[in-house]
């Protein structure tokens, strides 16, 4: 038998599924499960297709062709810490004894960036590549053609690009697939891209309260979300909305999203994507208002407790539904390019403290086509970053100023209209936060200088002297009383 063109370790369904592409187009797969069973039903349930299943390390290995390109499908639990070691470094231990120089090794899981970095300097060390690489787009993405983000040294781009190009979404002649960057750039933008789908999601599910709570159908739902889908708000994200409105429920009737439990699940990249941009400084505030939307969902107990407790204005939305609908359109678009220019800016940010030579444009670009958060508007975020590589940030480009122009009115209105009627909006009003407070000349930072220098001597800077000179003032003793 020929040698494989590729390696895939770990067959639960996205690793089954990424074989099943590169097979498709026309590479010779192996694979290897550690439960040897899941591999000889996998392979048993695809004849005829160009699989070789290895009941064996020793074996998988031994049927690859050099350079070895082995793709591990195994779940990391390796969190922010990097002395955390998981299933992901057992696979590699494994490996390194039978693998030679110049073969590659690639995590396709979602990896916290760090231990990416590291593997691949340990690994490099040994003279094994490496590349952690951030794979959107779920089950179907893999299947069909999924967002690719490999981040590691450009020799290992080289040796797995036929392959990646190949299976990769396509828009147009564009595959959804650029090497990134060194390290762990991969999988650090991937990450920040799951932190932007969680605010996407999160934006999405408010807009659905608000007309929820004016008195709108499932079935009116849907066709909102799929008359927005056939223009500037055209997504991934809302054309399954559309879709889930219409679904009923084979048990009960109803629509389906009513009999589903409103305690949401959360697998870490959100989190991670919010502790990173504190360690950095950079403001991610939708993204955070998302994380912790799911967070308040999933103390379920606590709020049917506390919801006969406190009082609750009655809800009055007297807006006409077509008036309402246009107002939330342009509060979920606005907020929506707010979450984008918080991602954005943070990827930009940690780029150039680890010296990725990151292309913002490129990354925007790949995430058209595949992935979750593939929308319109990318193409706008692209050509972005094309007319200004060093753009500040997303809002400024005049595309975009434009949009938060023109939807402030509506925005503020349904933020406003949210609150009045008791409904939680933490997303909308934090993308409105940060809008606000960024476009601020003047912020009431001054007050809280004064406070920080009157109980800790933290002293401050003055608007009438040059900036870098620090003052304290010898403030009144407090009485108490």
């Amino acid at each position: 038998m020929s040698k494989s063109d590729f390696g895939l370790i770990g067959l639960a369904v996205m690793g089954q599924n990424l074989v099943l592409n590169v097979e498709s187009r026309g590479f010779q797969v192996s694979v290897y499960n550690r439960t040897t069973s899941t591999m000889k039903e996998f392979v048993e349930a695809n004849p005829g297709k160009k699989l070789y299943g290895a009941e064996t390390l020793e074996d998988f290995v031994a049927s690859l062709e050099r350079p070895r390109k082995i793709m591990i499908m195994v779940k990391s639990t390796a969190a922010t810490d990097i002395n955390d070691r998981d299933a992901v470094d057992a696979v590699i231990e494994s490996l390194i004894p039978l693998l030679e120089e110049g073969d590659l090794l690639i995590d396709g899981g979602n990896t916290y960036f760090i231990h990416s970095d590291r593997r691949a300097k340990d690994l490099g060390e040994k003279g094994i590549l490496f590349i952690g690489t951030g794979v959107s787009g779920g089950e179907e993405g893999a299947l069909k053609g999924p967002s690719i983000m490999p981040g590691g040294p450009e020799a290992s781009w080289e040796i797995i690009k036929p392959v990646f190009e190949a299976i990769a979404a396509k828009v147009g002649d564009d595959p959804c697939v650029t090497h990134i960057g060194e390290g762990g750039a991969g999988h650090y933008v991937k990450m920040v891209h799951n932190g932007i789908e969680y605010g996407d999601m999160q934006l999405i599910c408010e807009a659905y309260q608000i007309f929820k709570a004016a008195g709108f159908t499932a079935d009116e739902m849907a066709e909102v979300f799929a008359d927005w889908n056939k223009g500037e708000l055209e997504s991934y994200l809302i054309q399954i909305t559309s879709k889930i409105f219409e679904e009923k429920d084979a048990e009960t009737g109803k629509p389906l999203v009513d009999v589903i439990l409103d305690r949401a699940g959360q697998k870490g990249t959100g989190r991670w994507t919010i502790l990173n941009a504190v360690d950095n400084a950079v403001v991610a505030s939708t993204i955070n208002a998302a994380v912790e939307a799911r967070i308040l969902s999933a103390i379920r107990d606590q709020r049917l407790a506390a919801a006969p407790v406190f009082e609750k204005p009655e809800v009055k939305i007297d807006i006409p539904k077509e008036e309402l609908i246009q107002k939330v359109h342009d509060a979920l678009y606005a907020s929506k390019v707010i979450s984008y220019a918080q991602g954005m800016d943070l990827i930009k940010t940690v780029g150039e403290r680890q010296n990725w030579n990151l292309n913002l444009g490129g990354i925007a670009k790949i995430w058209r086509g595949g992935c979750i958060i593939r929308a319109r508007f990318l193409n706008r975020i692209t050509e972005a970053f094309e007319r200004d590589a060093d753009l500040t940030n997303l809002m400024l480009d005049p595309f975009f100023t434009d949009i938060l122009n023109r939807s402030q009115s509506s925005w503020r209105e349904v933020v406003t209209l949210a609150v009045n009627n008791a409904i939680p909006v933490p997303a909308f009003s934090a993308s409105l936060s940060y809008f606000d407070s960024y476009r601020s000349e003047r912020l009431p930072a001054n007050l809280l200088q004064a406070q920080r220098d009157f109980f800790g001597a933290h002293t401050y800077e003055r608007l009438d002297k040059p900036e870098g000179e620090f003052f304290h003032t010898d403030w009144p003793d407090v009485v108490e009383d």
